[in-house]
């Protein structure tokens, strides 16, 4: 954008867990300062200070429950109040919070809609950071702006940036909101202060945006499965996208696309560990990666529904018909392996509820399978990488290792993409299998 130094920007946004009490900010504090690039502040409201405590923004949802069924509120905000004070004294801030506060309980006091509500979370926290680290406070309703279909209006909100950004050597701006067509506040989905961030990015077009939390980045595995898993270094988008889909989640994944299309590398970091490299994700990884695999991740409890029907192949709109009646179930599917007599559609046991046997019904009514059999209790397994596209024996390894290790494959499938590879097994073996197939290539 026009204004902008863009090799000397770069965008840190801190999640809840960064901001959660006074020692956080101050490990905030020092991680901005020590790096005079970092011009661009991105907060999350409060998070969680200990195992029992609340976040700031669930308790003002149940701020605005209590309205609506006519319970009092008022000791449920003196929690959130209370939070926001001890932060400023701690910090021995000359900050008076008190006018904002009462703004904001007189507003949800009256009815105040749900998306303004819960961004005040990151609104307090936002005025209390710029404060803080002496930076300007601009309000993210005064440059993100959604369109008449909720979405994002990409040119007006680029453009505010520019205008309101442009001039300012440093500002925070709050996370997770923006501001409607019609004036009022709008949230992003929850977890949105990571597209607030990459918004931002992208609009001043930064060198770097950084997102920080309480992790070191990704790992190659889930931790609560596999002891101690190496730490993902670089990480593609698109193998982002493989995995998040399957569960390994860190960042909101709507906030990959704004900076991706922009090529701007996001780094993963932790604000506990501020010297731990974290993960970069870039669109094209500077190394190659010697293992061939980037990570595993998976998802247990899916249902398949296997079909198989002499010349099925010939059969002009099968899977057609098969895709319309799981639709007009109201049910969405997660995979679709098919062979020339055969398809297997998985389905998220969430997803079927009670809807199974009606499914059933029409299958056999309207396809007249040969066959048709129902496999419970099924979990999903990907293996990620863009080194697999030109890895000889990939495969071989993962059937290998979970061959030896007694573990029987029900289902296969890999993507057109030729980046992951993904395995059926029964749930009672998914945690069995993904130790397998870490070990075989780590």
């Amino acid at each position: 954008m026009r204004g902008f130094n863009v090799s000397e920007i770069v965008v840190a946004k801190f999640g809840g867990s960064s901001l959660s009490d006074s020692n956080q900010f101050k490990k905030v504090k020092n991680i901005i300062m020590s790096d005079n690039k970092r011009k661009f502040v991105v907060p999350s409201a409060p998070g969680k200070r200990f195992v029992k405590d609340y976040k700031i923004t669930d308790l003002l949802y149940l701020c605005q429950s209590h309205v609506q069924q006519k319970i009092p509120f008022e000791d449920v905000f003196k929690i959130i109040s209370s939070r926001y004070k001890e932060i400023i004294s701690d910090l021995k801030l000359d900050f008076d919070i008190s006018p904002y506060l009462n703004e904001v309980q007189h507003k949800i006091a009256a009815g105040a809609a749900s998306d303004y509500t819960a961004s005040r979370g990151e609104y307090l926290n936002g005025l209390i950071l710029a404060k803080y680290l002496n930076f300007n406070f601009i309000d993210a309703a005064d440059i993100i702006l959604f369109n008449k279909r909720g979405r994002l209006d990409d040119k007006k909100t680029y453009e505010l940036i520019n205008e309101k950004l442009g001039p300012l050597e440093n500002a925070v701006i709050p996370g997770f909101y923006g501001k409607s067509y019609t004036g009022e506040i709008k949230t992003f989905s929850r977890g949105g202060s990571d597209i607030t961030g990459a918004i931002i990015s992208c609009g001043v077009e930064a060198a770097l945006y950084e997102n920080w939390t309480d992790v070191s980045g990704f790992l190659m595995a889930d931790p609560r499965i596999v002891k101690n898993p190496k730490n993902i270094k670089e990480i593609t988008y698109r193998e982002l996208r493989e995995l998040s889909y399957m569960g390994a989640t860190v960042l909101h994944e709507e906030s990959v696309f704004p900076v991706r299309r922009a090529e701007i590398p996001i780094n993963i970091k932790n604000t506990n560990q501020p010297d731990h490299c974290g993960t970069f994700i870039v669109n094209n990884p500077l190394e190659e990666n010697p293992s061939a695999i980037t990570g595993i991740a998976g998802k247990k409890d899916f249902t398949v529904i296997a079909i198989e029907k002499t010349m099925m192949n010939q059969e002009l709109g099968f899977c057609r018909k098969l895709l319309s009646i799981v639709e007009a179930n109201g049910v969405s599917f997660e995979n679709m392996p098919c062979g020339i007599d055969t398809v297997s559609i998985v389905i998220a046991k969430s997803e079927l509820k009670d809807k199974l046997d009606n499914i059933l019904d029409e299958i056999e009514d309207q396809l007249k399978p040969d066959s048709l059999v129902v496999y419970e209790d099924m979990a999903l397994i990907a293996t990620v990488g863009k080194g697999m596209i030109s890895r000889k024996g990939v495969s071989a390894k993962i059937f290998k290792a979970l061959g030896d290790n007694n573990i029987n494959i029900r289902m296969i499938n890999q993507g057109s993409s030729e980046i992951n590879i993904i395995v059926g097994v029964e749930n009672a073996d998914f945690e069995k299998a993904t130790r397998a197939i870490y070990n075989e290539f780590v």
